[in-house]
């Protein structure tokens, strides 16, 4: 696994990577400390699997990087990591892409939890928010997803995988982890059990195939 950690200070860029060694015994980590630096790296290492970004760096700002890198690389998943408490540094992370935001004053082991639900393919916010619900929901209604979008989110009810999916649908991988963004966002949930939960409720085939 490669992993890009973005920040300016490199004592704890240090840190960072000695935590993120424990995920598993291949991971690579690179270090930049500016998003110009974390940008020229991301265009010529396409095979990256997460960026985490700090907010807060030298030149150009974190939440500038990460609408280029949410724009141009739709399926790198960003985390940002930020000693930022703000619901609305939260939101707006996450309105402009992020799947994940995590309190630089959180254990270790948080953030390696935090980071295997991301790469699970789930969304992670801060557990202590008072509007943790609201910041996972936005104005989208259930009616407001694509037929494509309602297609991967059966596929999620009845189980299957990322790649078993992109199979059934003749997608790319990367493009139904798109997809499945824009449904844990839709449906207020972080992760595919509770989209399942979530798509349990619905009359997925009504929808699909309207009268």
């Amino acid at each position: 696994m490669e992993f890009l950690v973005v920040d300016d200070h490199a004592l704890f860029r240090e840190g960072i990577c000695q935590a993120l060694s424990r995920i598993e015994d291949t991971v690579s980590v690179h270090e930049a400390s500016t998003c110009e630096q974390a940008l020229e790296f991301v265009s010529s290492n396409s095979d990256l699997d997460l960026v985490l970004l700090d907010l807060h760096l030298p030149g150009k700002h974190g939440f500038e990087a990460l609408d280029e890198l949410t724009k141009s690389y739709p399926a790198l998943p960003v985390v940002i990591l930020s000693a930022s408490n703000l619901q609305v540094d939260v939101k707006r992370a996450l309105d402009k892409g992020a799947v994940g935001f995590i309190h630089k004053d959180t254990t270790s082991e948080i953030m390696l939890n935090a980071l295997r639900m991301v790469l699970a393919g789930g969304i992670y916010t801060p557990p202590n928010m008072l509007e943790h619900e609201a910041l996972a929901q936005t104005n989208v209604s259930i009616n407001d997803l694509t037929p494509r979008q309602l297609q991967v989110l059966s596929g999620l009810k009845n189980g299957h995988s990322n790649k078993l999916i992109a199979s059934d649908l003749d997608l790319a991988e990367a493009t139904v982890k798109m997809h499945i963004t824009a449904i844990f966002k839709c449906l207020g949930v972080s992760n595919r059990t509770q989209a399942a939960l979530e798509a349990d409720k619905l009359d997925l085939n009504l929808l699909l195939n309207p009268v």
